[in-house]
């Protein structure tokens, strides 16, 4: 590991790594993503209820909701993972029900709770992934080199997944989603076990991709990256969605001036409440 070389600049890996995150094969159509009335149900209860959304191409799209909401339902529908009871997924132009093979791989998913082959190196996962889209090869192989590098997992690359810390399995799978580049990433809580500096690469990485053509669907609990970092945001609540568009536009759905999308989120969803309790125990408590 000591005779290796220095580590290029991030803004220079970064734009090196630009036309490796230029999706394969985009599709024509102006959204990558469209949600029409898709409803999940548990026997009696709806988990998710008529949710109707898009993602334009080139964008970073927030999903915000409360524990429990539906988000993580939702987005595992949207990656195929769970079936709708009802409604319509189309992503990239075709419809996840009826072309589920095309549909999926123009995804790249990055669940809140990932699961990797402990027993395969980080180049060998990198490699196999590659393998399952039909990928592998040189320049899957140098687009490997790139993200691995990125993410400073270079010198790690020979050693067993069982070995890495929880953030460098993070940044493992991050490198994996991207590997075929797909036209749309739905990311389930990106930055948890990420120090400051992975965070950091992974938001500007969102940045170069969706310039470059990608589409981001997150969701996150972090709402002060969330704020800065999409373009366009949609809240659900029990269910249902609740407030969707701009910040700008959340803002005068709310009626809440020039707030920021924490007092939004509170607002819309009835946890202004909650924090008026809290200032009141604070206010007590001097």
């Amino acid at each position: 590991m000591s005779g290796e070389s220095p580590l290029r600049p991030l803004p220079q890996r970064l734009r090196e790594l630009a036309p490796h995150l230029r999706p394969h094969r985009p599709s024509s159509t102006p959204e990558v993503l469209r949600l029409e009335g898709v409803t999940k149900c548990y026997g009696s209860f709806r988990a998710v209820d008529r949710v109707e959304l898009t993602v334009p191409r080139g964008t970073i799209f927030g999903f915000l909701g409360p524990n429990g909401a539906g988000k993580t339902t939702t987005i595992r529908m949207i990656a195929g993972v769970l079936r709708p009871t009802e409604g319509r997924i189309v992503i990239g132009g075709d419809d996840l029900a009826l072309n589920p093979q095309q549909a999926k791989a123009r995804i790249g998913y990055i669940p809140d709770r990932p699961y990797l082959y402990e027993k395969l190196s980080g180049s060998e996962f990198l490699r196999f992934v590659a393998g399952l889209w039909g990928r592998d090869g040189r320049e899957a192989e140098e687009r490997a080199e790139r993200f691995l590098e990125l993410f400073a997992l270079s010198s790690w690359k020979h050693e067993l997944i069982e070995s890495y810390s929880h953030g460098m399995r993070q940044k493992l799978l991050i490198s994996s989603a991207l590997l075929h580049q797909p036209e749309l990433l739905v990311v389930d809580e990106p930055l948890v076990g990420l120090d400051p500096k992975s965070a950091r690469i992974l938001k500007d990485l969102l940045r170069v991709y969706a310039a470059e053509g990608g589409s981001v669907f997150l969701s996150s609990h972090t709402l002060e990256v969330v704020e800065v970092l999409c373009d366009r945001l949609a809240i659900i609540h029990e269910g249902r969605l609740i407030a969707q568009g701009t910040m700008e536009e959340l803002r005068r759905q709310a009626g809440a001036g020039e707030a920021h999308l924490e007092e939004i989120f509170l607002k819309v969803t009835g946890g202004d409440e909650v924090e008026e309790l809290l200032a009141g125990i604070r206010g007590g408590q001097g």
